[in-house]
C-alpha cells in the first residue's frame, strides 16, 4: 500500500512538472507568434 501511495505521489509530481514545462513552451510559442505578427504589421 505504501509503495502504491508513493508511486502515485511520484506520478502526480511528474505530471505537474510536465504541465509546467508545457505551459512555459506554449507561452514562448505564443510570444514568438505575436512578435512576428506585430513585426509584420508595423514594418
Amino acid at each position: 500500500m505504501t509503495a502504491l501511495r508513493s508511486g502515485y505521489h511520484g506520478l502526480a509530481y511528474l505530471a505537474s512538472l510536465n504541465t509546467d514545462r508545457l505551459l512555459y513552451g506554449a507561452t514562448i510559442a505564443v510570444a514568438l507568434v505575436a512578435g512576428s505578427f506585430f513585426g509584420t504589421l508595423f514594418l
